[in-house]
């Protein structure tokens, strides 16, 4: 992440349960990076299928002097279609703004 300003992490139905996705979490958080989750299980796979929701990974966090949620701070996006072409499309024309905005939250965080 040497060089990023925010970190985007793809929510699948297992990812919240990852070590190296609580890593990254983590990392780029104490860096003072902006977080951002975007659910991916609208999206289909190599076979044609589209997963189960996963949880949301920030909830095993906590942030700040009083021990808050990273859920209550950082931003969750699901695209809102169940069609895999029109969630593609919805992820691919917001996430820059999603990005803007979790590098704005990040920063403006008081701890």
């Amino acid at each position: 992440m040497n060089g990023k300003s925010c970190a985007v992490v793809l929510i699948g139905s297992g990812t919240a349960g990852r070590k190296w996705i609580k890593h990254e979490i983590k990392k780029a958080w104490d860096d003072g990076k902006g977080v951002v989750g975007v659910h991916i299980h609208n999206l289909k796979n190599l076979q044609g299928l589209q997963s189960t929701k996963g949880s949301n990974p920030f909830d095993a966090f906590t942030v700040g002097k009083d021990k808050r949620p990273m859920s209550t701070v950082v931003k969750t996006y699901n695209p809102s279609s169940t069609d895999s072409q029109k969630v593609h499309k919805i992820i691919k024309d917001n996430l820059e703004d999603w990005v803007e905005e979790a590098i704005t939250i990040r920063a403006n965080f008081q701890s």
